[in-house]
C-alpha cells in the first residue's frame, strides 16, 4: 500500500479494495486454489470424512454454525462437521497444540511466532497464487507460503454507545485524546454508564488497544517498518506511549469499571447495548454481537481510536486467520470447510462485522457511516524484505507482550493505585526490555 494520500470515507474504501487487487498482481484470477497438497480444489462429491471445527464463537457455536454446516453439507454430503467452541481461544487452543491433537480446522493463535507456524500448520498454497482470490493473506506467510486465510478484514478503533454519549451531551464523536477523556468524564459526571470499560478480568480484550497503533501513529509505515527500526519504542511523544496514556489516565481518573477484577466480556457486551457502558476499545467484529443484543442497532456506533496525528487512520487489519492443523487427517475436507466459510457462508461481514478478504467482495453495511469523512482505510505497510516477523521476534525475546495482556494489567493496577509503580516507570521497563532484544536481531 502506498503512502499517498487517498480519497475520503466510501470512496476511499473502494479505491482501496482495487489498489489491494492490484497489489495482488492477480486481480480477477481463476476460482481455483491448493489444497494444501499442491492439487486443485475438488468437487463436493469428491471429498469426504470427518472434522472438527474449533472456534471462538462460543455465542453462535449452536446455532449459527450449525446452521452454517447444514448449508456446507448441501455442497459437500459426505463431509461431518463437528464444532468445538473455547471461551479462552489463546489460551486453552496452545495448550492442546501441546498434543498433536487441536482439531482439523482452527484459529491460528496470535501468540504462536510468525516463524513457527509451519511447526503446527498445513500450508494452503502460495502467496502468488492465492493472492488472486484473497487479500491479507501476509500475516501469516512463511517463505511465501500461506498457512492462515482471514476470516475477515476488521478495522480497529472504539465500539460505543451513541445514545449514552448524547445523554451526556457529546453529540459529536471525539476525535482526540483529550475530548476523549473528557467525554467519558461527561459520562461519568451523568452516573448511569461505565464510560470506558476495560474488561480486565477477561484479560484478552486489553489486547485490542494494541491494534489501534497505527491509528495514534497517524502512518501505516510505522508497526512493520519504522517500530523494528527503532529503541524509541515506549519513550513520550511515540506511538506507543501516547496510546497507553489514554489507557492510564481513564483508570486513574476513575472512568472504568469500578472493580475491574471482575468483569466479564458476554456481559458487556449486552451492558453496552443497554446502555449501561459508555465505550469499549475493540475491533469492528465486535459491532453485529453488540448490535444483535438490542433493538435499536443505531446506537451502537463506532469512531476512530481518538488520536492527536495529522491523519485519521482506521488500520485494516486480518481477524483471526483459518488453518489446518498440519495432524489432521482429512486435510481435502478441512480445506473445503476454510474455502466456503470464508467464500460463500456470510460469516466475514453478518457475523465478524469486518470486510471480506475475498477479491471484489461486497463492502459491508458499517463501513457507509464512514463516507464523505477524513477517516482513511488502510491496511499497515508490510515489513521490508528480510524484516518479516522481526517486531514478533523482539517481542517474544524481550517478553514484552505486545499482544499479550499483562502489561496493560501492570497499567491498570498503576493507575487505580494497587500498585507503586508509575506510569513512566512501566514505559521505561517496556522500551528498556525492547532496546536489549532489538540489538540481537538488528545490528
Amino acid at each position: 500500500m502506498q503512502k499517498n494520500k487517498i480519497l475520503t470515507g466510501f470512496m476511499a474504501m473502494l479505491l482501496l479494495v482495487a489498489m489491494l487487487a492490484g497489489c495482488g498482481g492477480n486481480a480477477g484470477g481463476d476460482n481455483k486454489s491448493n489444497n494444501g497438497a499442491g492439487q486443485e480444489q475438488q468437487t463436493g462429491g469428491d471429498i469426504s470424512g470427518e472434522i472438527t471445527v474449533i472456534t471462538q464463537r462460543t455465542d453462535i457455536v449452536d446455532t449459527v454454525f450449525k446452521d452454517y454446516a447444514v448449508e456446507f453439507n448441501k455442497k459437500y454430503p459426505d463431509v461431518k462437521v463437528n464444532f468445538q467452541a473455547l471461551s479462552d481461544y489463546e489460551g486453552q487452543i496452545t495448550v492442546r497444540m501441546n498434543s498433536d491433537d487441536y482439531g482439523d480446522v482452527l484459529l491460528l493463535p496470535t501468540s504462536i511466532p510468525l516463524a513457527d507456524t509451519p511447526e503446527f500448520f498445513e500450508p494452503l498454497g502460495t502467496l502468488e497464487e492465492l493472492s488472486k482470490q484473497y487479500i491479507g493473506l501476509e500475516e501469516r506467510t512463511v517463505d511465501g507460503n500461506v498457512y492462515g486465510i482471514p476470516i475477515a478484514v476488521n478495522f480497529s478503533g472504539v465500539l460505543y454507545n451513541k445514545k449514552v454519549f448524547e445523554e451526556a451531551g457529546i453529540t459529536k464523536a471525539p476525535s482526540t485524546p483529550d475530548e476523549f477523556l473528557d467525554a467519558l468524564q461527561k459520562i461519568k459526571d451523568k452516573g448511569d454508564a461505565v464510560p470506558l470499560y476495560t474488561n480486565y478480568a477477561d484479560s484478552w480484550p486489553l489486547t485490542q488497544w494494541e491494534a489501534v497503533l497505527t491509528s495514534v501513529a497517524g502512518d501505516v509505515d510505522y508497526v512493520n517498518v519504522t517500530q523494528p527500526n527503532t529503541d524509541d519504542n515506549f519513550v513520550p511523544g511515540q506511538p506507543h506511549y501516547e496510546l497507553y496514556k489514554i489507557m492510564y489516565d481513564a483508570a486513574k481518573q476513575g472512568l472504568i469499571e469500578d472493580d475491574p477484577m471482575t468483569t466479564n466480556w458476554e456481559t458487556s457486551k449486552a451492558d453496552m447495548a443497554n446502555g449501561k457502558i459508555g465505550a469499549m476499545v475493540v475491533g469492528s467484529w465486535a459491532i453485529s454481537q453488540v448490535q444483535g443484543l438490542t433493538e435499536n442497532k443505531a446506537d451502537i456506533a463506532y469512531m476512530p481510536f481518538p488520536t492527536n496525528a495529522k491523519e485519521i487512520i482506521m488500520p485494516l487489519a486480518d481477524d483471526y486467520t483459518v488453518g489446518i492443523s498440519k495432524h489432521s487427517k482429512n486435510k481435502a475436507a478441512a480445506r473445503a470447510w476454510i474455502d466456503w466459510f470464508v467464500q460463500e457462508s456470510g460469516y466475514p461481514t453478518e457475523q465478524a462485522g469486518g470486510m471480506s478478504p475475498v477479491i471484489d467482495a461486497p463492502l459491508p453495511e458499517t463501513l457507509k457511516q464512514f463516507e464523505g469523512t477524513e477517516v482513511r482505510f488502510e491496511l499497515q505497510t508490510p515489513a521490508k524484505p528480510g524484516q518479516e516477523g522481526l517486531v514478533d521476534k523482539i517481542d517474544k525475546d524481550g517478553e514484552i507482550g505486545l499482544w499479550q495482556p499483562e502489561f496493560k494489567k501492570r497499567i491498570i493496577e498503576a493507575a487505580i493505585g494497587n500498585t507503586t509503580e508509575t506510569y513512566d516507570e512501566i514505559m521505561q521497563d517496556l522500551n528498556d526490555a525492547w532496546v536489549k532484544s532489538r540489538a540481537k536481531f538488528v545490528q
